[in-house]
């Protein structure tokens, strides 16, 4: 049987880092999902997957294992991606960055490009403001649950629940304007 995430975690605190490896091998792709889904940006994704894994080098003593380590693995991972938005934008304060949603065209790269419908639902997903966006990517598309989201956020499962809900409908709506529909 293969030890937890927790257990691996707990390793590489201890001293044997060498067990990082297995945790990167477990969630490079999930987390280079996440940020690709909140930044549009291949390079840039990859570059925030690094910066995660160095930084769960860096900070490893922190590791207390009270909850599961894939939330405070988001937990870095939300506040490299921070970081990034403030490189990026740093004339532009934090709080609008999280308020404005980004006006992107289409990614020439992207595989589900072709997919007309996964294109449109990404565009919609895109032009969400990012809070909006990223409980929408840590629900539907990491999968994490209602109560791991708000552990990672500080806030109440009903708190996540009830923004969830707005950023689905928000969704949809923004999917029916792209698709040439009307949003009732």
């Amino acid at each position: 049987m293969s030890p937890t995430d927790n257990e691996l975690m707990t390793e590489v605190r201890d001293g044997r880092v060498e067990r990082l490896a297995v945790l990167f091998e477990r969630y490079q792709t999930m987390l280079y999902n996440f940020f690709l889904r909140l930044t549009g940006n291949r390079a840039a994704s990859e570059d925030l997957v690094q910066e995660v894994f160095m930084r769960v080098l860096k900070y490893r003593a922190g590791y207390l294992g009270d909850s599961r380590f894939n939330v405070w693995l988001f937990q870095i991972a939300r506040n490299a991606h921070i970081d990034h938005l403030r490189k990026q934008k740093g004339d532009l304060p934090l709080d609008e960055q999280f308020a404005e949603a980004p006006d992107r065209g289409p990614l020439p790269d992207a595989a589900y490009e072709a997919d007309r419908e996964a294109e449109l639902v990404r565009r919609a997903l895109d032009r969400l403001p990012v809070r909006k966006r990223e409980i929408l990517v840590l629900f539907r598309f990491q999968n994490l649950k209602l109560r791991e989201i708000a552990e990672l956020l500080g806030c109440q499962v009903g708190t996540v629940k009830a923004q969830a809900h707005r950023a689905l409908k928000d969704l949809g709506r923004i999917y029916l304007e792209l698709a040439g529909g009307k949003a009732s």
